[in-house]
């Protein structure tokens, strides 16, 4: 039960958050942080009920949800999970805090997404169904793109957009790769994680396949976030709450999620240098003693 009170707390403090008057723009932003704060509290309590030393995965909770497909209701965490959902927990007051003097349009809804946004990456990480993890891998999708179309740079509607349709192409591929998986349990359905590890058998050639399906699904992601060029990342350097929620989600995917909280790139940065022929960079990078040797005298 306690899982389920640290993944769906935010969610609950959305929904408050939804009913308030608009005009309340102070108690919005108390009753946003007190919802993260409760989060907070509850993830701290499961840390100090988690046992070190234990193998398998603890404070499981399973419940029947779609049992003629195989899918349930299924939480649990381990070592790895349990420190990002700390993470997770800990950086959302901090953006709440961020956003008091920052967000002034549209208050309610920025801190209802934003709270909604926790919910998914919490979900994401205590997830041992995969169909249920799907589920909250999508729900990460929805906030993010009002997040970027209502509060992005002046490009934000293209931006939002191109995510959401980036996105969406990868976690089509991520879809395929976990029913394949799924279909090919031994004997039955399944989407219980702990029997993919136990009884999926799968070729080399099948494995290379749904490796590069779920990498590249993660690798979308994190990617768009610094492609998109409405995106947080890129245009809000004075919203530190928008930026620091986009690399909060963006950080957990895949190898490339450094790359994420570059703003802007070095290569968009220098492709406006040689339009405008603007001065050099800093003497000591390469780039500079080449802008030496090839510009006019």
């Amino acid at each position: 039960m306690l899982l389920t009170l640290v993944v769906f707390s935010p969610l609950a403090g959305a929904a408050l958050v939804a009913l308030l008057p608009r005009e309340e723009v102070r108690g919005i932003r108390r009753a946003a942080l007190a919802f993260a704060l409760v989060t907070l509290v509850l993830s701290l309590e499961m840390l100090r009920r988690f046992q070190v030393g234990v193998a398998s995965f603890q404070m499981a909770e399973q419940v029947a949800w779609i049992p003629q497909w195989g899918i349930e209701y299924r939480l649990g965490v381990d070592g790895v999970s349990l420190f990002l959902v700390l993470l997770t927990t800990v950086l959302t007051p901090i953006v709440v805090l961020a956003s008091w003097g920052d967000i002034h349009r549209r208050v309610k809804e920025f801190f209802a997404f934003l709270l909604v946004l926790e919910t998914g990456m919490l979900g994401t990480l205590v997830a041992l169904d995969m169909f249920l993890f799907y589920v909250f891998w999508e729900v990460m999708l929805v906030p993010m793109y009002f997040l970027i179309g209502v509060w992005g740079g002046p490009r934000r509607i293209y931006a939002a957009l191109k995510f959401v349709l980036f996105t969406m192409a990868g976690s089509l591929l991520m879809l395929v790769a976990i029913l394949y998986c799924a279909w090919r349990v031994p004997g039955t359905t399944s989407f219980a994680y702990e029997t993919w590890l136990a009884r999926l058998a799968l070729s080399p050639r099948d494995q290379l396949w749904l490796f590069a399906a779920f990498a590249l699904a993660f690798a979308i992601r994190c990617r768009s976030s610094r492609s998109t060029p409405g995106s947080p990342t890129r245009t809000s350097r004075r919203r530190p709450a928008a930026r620091s929620s986009w690399r909060a989600c963006c950080s957990r995917w895949g190898p490339t999620a450094s790359s994420a909280s570059r703003c802007p790139s070095s290569r968009a940065r220098w492709r406006r240098r040689r339009r405008s022929w603007s001065p050099s960079p800093s003497p000591a990078s390469s780039t500079a003693r080449w802008w030496r040797r090839c510009s006019p005298t």
